[in-house]
C-alpha cells in the first residue's frame, strides 16, 4: 500500500487529519503523522522531529498556507510522488517547487478520495 505522511496531525478527533490517518490506517496504508505537538493518533506516535523516510508515495497537508513554508524543505525532501492539498491548504508556491521536481499535486480530499476508492 501507499506509504502516506500526514503533515499536521494531530490527537485531537474533531480534527480532519486526525480522521484521515485512522482511515488511510484502516484502509491498509503505511501512514506517519507529523505534527508540531507531540501525541499519538490511531496508535502511532506524532513525529515532531520532521523524520527522515524513503519511499513516500504521498504527502497529505493539513497545514494551512500561511504555515506551510516551514514544511517545504521537509516535503520536497521527502521526494513524494504526490502531494494531497486538502481543502484549505492550497498553495501556489510550494505546488509550483513541487512540480519543479516533477511532484504530482492534487487539489482534492484525502477522506473522500479513500471513501470514494481512488485513493
Amino acid at each position: 500500500m501507499k506509504k502516506t505522511v500526514v503533515i499536521g496531525a494531530s490527537d485531537n478527533p474533531g480534527r480532519f487529519s486526525y480522521k484521515a490517518v485512522h482511515q488511510l490506517k484502516r484502509s491498509g496504508h503505511e501512514v506517519v503523522p507529523v505534527g508540531i505537538r507531540k501525541g499519538e493518533v490511531a496508535g502511532l506516535p506524532i513525529e515532531t522531529e520532521k523524520p527522515a523516510l524513503d519511499e513516500v508515495d504521498t504527502v497529505t497537508l493539513y497545514v494551512g498556507p500561511q504555515n506551510q513554508p516551514s514544511w517545504y524543505d521537509y516535503i520536497l525532501s521527502l521526494k513524494p510522488k504526490r502531494i494531497i492539498f486538502n481543502p484549505g491548504t492550497e498553495n501556489m508556491e510550494l505546488e509550483k517547487r513541487a512540480k519543479e521536481q516533477n511532484i504530482k499535486t492534487m487539489h482534492a480530499c484525502t477522506l473522500v478520495m479513500l471513501s470514494v476508492g481512488n485513493y
